[in-house]
Parts: C-alpha cells; structure tokens; sequence
C-alpha cells in the first residue's frame, strides 16, 4: 500500500509519498489546481503507483484540495502542516509556515495543534511577496537572499504589497544599491511574519516551513526578530504533503480496526 499526500497551493503543489514507494516532487501549480491535479496522477502513475488499483490511499489538502476528485480524504491544512510539522519538529514545537499566499503559525502540544494563527488577507509577509520582488529586481528567489546578505536594509514601510512595490521601484529608479533593496524587503517579509508569530506564546523549539523553509538567511534574520531560534527544515516546503501522507496511513489504519 501507498500512502500519498498532496498538497496544492496557491504557486506550487506538493506530492509525498510513503510506503512501498518513498517519494516526493513538486510542481507549479499553474492556473487550474483541477488540471494541476490531473497531472499529479499522470507522474504517480509513471513512478508505478496506480490509485485505481487500490493500492493507495490519498490525503488531499492545500488551497487546490478540492480539485483533488480521487481523493479519498480530504484534511485542512492547519491539521496536514501541523501532522508534517510534527515530523520535522517535533511533539512539542511551533511551526511557522510561510506560504504563496498566507503565512500559519502553529502551536503543537503532546503532538496535537493546541493553537494556531493564520494570516490570508494580505500577501507582504508571504512567499509570494518575495517572489515578485525578486522579479522586480531581475534576479531568482536564492540570488535575492545572497544580495540580501550583502547588503544593508533600506526601509520598506508599507504593509501593502502594492505599495511596498513602489517603494522599491522607487529606489531603483534613486539608483540605489540592488544588495541594499534586497536586504530591505526581506526584513519586510521577516518583520510582519515576526509579528503574527509573537502574537502567541512561542515555545523553545520553533521551525520554519514552506519555500523558505531552507534559507539559513530568512531564518536568521526571521529569528533576530522574533528572538528566538527559528530552525530551517531542508524538507519543509513538503510539510503540508508529509503530514497528508501520514494521515492518510494514519486514517486508513483507523478505517481498518473499524
């Protein structure tokens, strides 16, 4: 048996897999999550894994969970993140997820979520932020973090992502340094993740998932802010899909003593 957890965000879908095949891959998730979806199955079953043999058992979550018609359970991602989270972490940790599109934090007590915040209204202290900034100044997401480290902060005040965009074209048009304008927007994004964060009782043990999950910088500009050690995960970005994958095996025991 296979258990596979999928996890479709805004910008990019997660696959793991567990069981008689350890696996995991991501992809774009484009403008359709249904043919995002679609095209999951199609990859799966080229790596031998057929879902319409029985063989498997998948757990779908993420903003595109819907779209995932074979499916067998559907799980939030607060509970997926939290369950991957777990594995990364551990059973008493928080997890500060920074996605495409919103930024979770999650409490995890005697390995269950004991609390959680999400922010999904604004995209300045997301991923996604990030990118188009990277995009802005013509470089990948790694180059704006090795500039970012090279430079000094220029202020980016604003909490709108539109906004917070001009100001940065705005430097660019004052032929400010690139190194200087990248250290200024990710101490942004580190800022306002920082503050949702520090709205809760953080405990010791803190990590970071989601895309920037592996940046040594992003995490320790993240921790200077929040004061405490924030820990990369060289395998966070599949937080979301592990978790899902897990539960999956997890569920399908539970159906069994049924």
């Amino acid at each position: 048996m296979n258990y596979i957890g999928i996890d479709i965000g805004s910008t990019a879908a997660k696959v793991v897999v567990r069981g008689e095949k350890e696996l995991a891959f991501t992809m774009p998730t484009g403008w359709s999550s249904k043919e995002t979806a679609l095209t999951i199955r199609e990859n799966l079953k080229k790596d031998g894994i057929n879902m319409e043999e029985g063989q498997a058992k998948v757990v779908a979550t993420g903003y595109g969970r819907i779209a995932v018609d074979y499916a067998d359970y559907v799980i939030t991602e607060i509970t997926c993140h939290a369950r991957g989270g777990r594995e990364l972490g551990s059973d008493h940790c928080a997890v500060i997820d920074v996605g495409g599109q919103d930024t979770k934090v999650i409490l995890i007590e005697n390995g269950m979520v004991q609390d959680f915040l999400m922010n999904d209204k604004c995209s300045a202290g997301t991923g996604k932020f990030l990118e188009i900034m990277a995009n802005r100044l013509g470089v990948t997401l790694q180059e704006l973090f090795d500039m970012a480290a090279a430079g000094n902060i220029l202020s980016i005040s604003s909490l709108c992502t539109v906004f917070a965009e001009s100001e940065v074209i705005n430097y660019i048009g004052e032929g400010r340094k690139r190194e200087d304008i990248a250290a200024g927007v990710v101490d942004s994004v580190a800022a306002k993740v920082a503050q949702l964060a520090m709205r809760k009782n953080l405990p010791d043990h803190i990590i970071l998932t989601g895309g920037l999950s592996s940046s040594e910088y992003f995490t320790k500009i993240l921790s200077e802010k929040i004061g405490q050690k924030v820990c990369p995960t060289e395998q966070g970005r599949y937080a979301g899909a592990l978790g899902a994958a897990l539960l999956a095996k997890e569920k399908t025991k539970t159906d069994k003593r049924r």
